[in-house]
């Protein structure tokens, strides 16, 4: 039967309301939106490479028979260790996969299969060649059809319990009954002035490419068809951003009265130090919106310790003293409960009603802070998720301030936000984020960016340690401890579990605390933190620190943001290999807060992982975050900073903005030159009628545009 691009999927050959079910998981539900499930990965299977070739070191294709397969042991940590012993003409290969129990019964002998993977020597066996968890595809009893033979091949991945064998087949058969390609997106113009192919033929090339192109082009998606869904794309995305910045700009908002004599007076006031020069460029960015008609959207990003917090109350105090409320949003109760006591402290001077509400408050005490909420007593709240889920709101409600909005989700800020008549919004984040990806993250924000840290503040020193080496280690935090110094000891759980594999090796923040408070300590006062413990315990514990009443805090990453205690100089990470790159900044930006020298201590076993190892190189080498948060993003990809926490269901079929950020560049300067082109209305109306519906979903391109 002849298929359009709006055809359900079930209709298609072989798929039916079962596994049309399975697809509408991963929001396919069309043939259009079969047609942009793309392939992760190309096999050459016109040339395999034979076993007696293999050498270890090397990546391999190889078209071979199940001999023989089953689990042969389990082990601690790896689970079960599922065998595969495959032959060709030429000779036998080992296949090992680790917690391969899932494997069991899939395999039996005579199956013909294709395998891909990287081939080592058995390290108990020296004279066998084997491969660790290759890539694997069982062709079927019934003869290898043209679409995964004698062909470059496409790989899949899995959707549900549908395999990449299946989803190219069904793909091939929706191309081949496909009756016409939908009207193309991009206008002609600019197919010629990059020299991109149709829409039509670059999704046929990218699923079934010409056996001419070298492999290695595919796999790295540089390919011209591939660069030209990667720019389609990445320039609706950007069309996207570009009509929501137009559309918020069109809102009425409040015009803030900056140049006043008392506003001036009142950020005198607050100021605890002489701002840097950064921090005055960014308030004066933050107050040129602040007195425009139309709400603030504003990015300030900073490193951690950059005095992000002082701009953001005093752009509040500029608001406040304007008769309006302002509202800070914190991720954790121990962030929120710190920015309290800062913004109290700070305000006092002013006289300005600060309150503070979180989830951990009595509902008394909560009940009297939304009043004073709602009557306008107060004029500066802090809070968690707390302040969204409260039904009540804000009498004049002037400025949202998200903190590590990282952590919230784009509804949360929304509701936080439609607590007032479009108040202006600052989003702070002390996690730097390259350039690559505040394009597509915040492109719909200006940003601001503090890049100079206050004076006085010392350099950390990094440095990276072996467990056997903890009892020098501990005797250092002793050495500072008796200097009058304060330390941090930070493990990655709570408690050691009984059930969860991964974790059974793991030192743990409760029983090291027991250990380490009766056997190494025995005369330090040391305290606990971690997330189990009530508001009131932790801000009990934070308090107690703060005021030198515990010299020695083990804790978990419940301190990663916002805890500021200038007299603690040492940081202790147990298990550092466990932590991401970010998180590890985070966790060090809790010290050298004062003018002491201060050292961060890693502490990971001699062999670790090759990313592991980048990292803990990374976190000695250097304290600047922009460089961490861009090999951060070079390390693990982007993939995570496109899930539903920012975007609702915005994510990449095929674009990655660290890779393609060459292309991101380009499709954003055509995207805004569209909108911003006086002519450009008929060319837009035209990409919305040309475009697939559920692109037109996927950036909610109908509803802004």
């Amino acid at each position: 039967m002849n298929v359009t691009s709006a055809t359900e999927v079930k209709y298609l050959k072989g798929v039916g309301p079962q596994r049309a079910a399975v697809l509408a998981g991963r929001a396919i539900h069309s043939v259009g939106d079969l047609l942009l499930y793309l392939p992760f990965r190309y096999e050459d299977r016109i040339r395999f490479s034979q076993i007696a070739e293999i050498a270890p070191g090397g990546t391999y294709t190889i078209h071979g028979t199940v001999a023989d397969a089953g689990i042969a042991r389990f082990t601690r940590g790896r689970g079960a260790i599922f065998h595969l012993l495959v032959q060709d003409p030429t000779g036998t290969l080992a296949c090992k996969f680790f917690h391969g129990a899932y494997l069991q019964g899939r395999f039996r002998a005579g199956q013909k299969i294709v395998l891909h993977g990287k081939a080592d020597v058995d390290p108990r066996r020296p004279g066998r060649i084997e491969m660790i968890n290759p890539q694997h595809e069982v062709l079927g009893a019934d003869a290898a059809d043209s679409t995964e033979m004698g062909r470059i091949v496409p790989i899949y991945e899995a959707v549900g319990n549908i395999g990449s064998r299946t989803l190219r087949r069904m793909i091939y058969g929706a191309l081949q009954n496909l009756a016409a390609v939908p009207p193309d997106p991009l206008h002609d113009d600019l197919l010629a002035r990059y020299n991109f192919p149709t829409r039509g033929d670059a999704i046929r090339y990218v699923h079934f490419p010409p056996p001419d192109v070298p492999v290695d082009v595919l796999n790295q998606f540089q390919s011209p068809a591939h660069r030209r869904l990667i720019f389609e794309e990445l320039f609706l995305y950007q069309l996207s951003i570009a009509l929501r910045r137009k559309e918020a700009k069109q809102h009425r908002g409040i015009a803030f009265r900056v140049r006043e004599p008392r506003v001036r007076e009142a950020l005198k006031r607050i100021l605890p130090f002489k701002p840097t020069d950064a921090q005055k460029r960014v308030l004066a960015e933050i107050a040129a919106d602040l007195e425009k008609p139309t709400p603030m959207h504003r990015l300030l990003q900073g490193d951690v310790g950059s005095g992000k917090t002082i701009v953001a109350l005093e752009a509040a105090a500029i608001v406040i003293e304007n008769g309006y409320q302002a509202t800070l949003m914190a991720p954790t109760e121990i962030l929120a409960v710190q920015h309290f006591l800062s913004a109290r402290r700070i305000f006092a001077a002013s006289g300005y009603s600060v309150d503070l509400l979180i989830g951990g408050l009595k509902a008394r005490e909560k009940q009297a802070v939304t009043e004073r909420m709602r009557s306008g007593k107060t004029q500066f709240v802090v809070g968690t998720h707390a302040l969204v889920e409260d039904p009540s709101g804000f009498a004049r409600l002037g400025l949202v301030i998200v903190d590590e909005q990282h952590r919230f989700g784009v509804l949360q800020r929304k509701r936080l936000m439609e607590k007032g008549a479009a108040p202006d919004v600052l989003v702070m984040t002390a996690t730097p984020i390259p350039r690559t990806l505040s394009l597509t993250l915040y492109g719909d924000l200006d940003v601001s960016i503090i890049d100079q840290m206050p004076p006085g503040r010392t350099p950390i020193e990094t440095r990276r340690s072996a467990p056997e080496h903890l009892p020098g280690v501990w005797d250092f935090v002793t050495r500072e401890a008796k200097k009058g110094r304060q330390a941090y000891v930070v493990y990655p759980v709570i408690e050691q579990s009984k059930t969860n594999e991964a974790q059974l090796s793991l030192k743990a923040a409760m029983v090291e605390y027991e250990r380490l408070q009766k056997t190494v300590f025995p005369r330090m006062r040391v305290g606990l933190l971690h997330g189990r413990m009530t508001s009131e315990e932790k801000e009990q514990t934070m308090g107690a620190f703060r005021q030198g009443d515990v010299q020695i805090l083990i804790s978990t990453t419940v301190i990663e943001v916002g805890v500021d205690v200038p007299n603690a100089t040492v940081m202790v990470i147990e298990h550092a290999e466990r932590f991401g790159l970010a998180q590890l900044h985070q966790l060090r930006g809790r010290i050298g807060r004062g003018g002491e020298k201060s050292t961060c201590l890693l502490i990971a076993p001699k062999r670790v992982s090759e990313d592991a190892r980048e990292r803990l190189e990374t976190m000695v080498a250097t304290n600047d975050g922009f460089a961490i948060a861009e090999a951060d993003l070079r390390l693990r990809g982007p993939g995570e900073f496109f899930g539903t926490r920012q975007h609702g269901s915005v994510g990449f079929h095929i674009a990655n903005p660290l890779r393609d950020r060459e292309i991101l560049e380009l499709a954003r300067r055509e995207a805004f030159s569209l909108l911003d082109n006086p002519d450009g209305e008929e060319e837009r109306l035209r990409l919305l009628r040309a475009l697939d519906p559920g692109w037109q979903r996927r950036y909610q391109l109908a509803s802004v545009g």
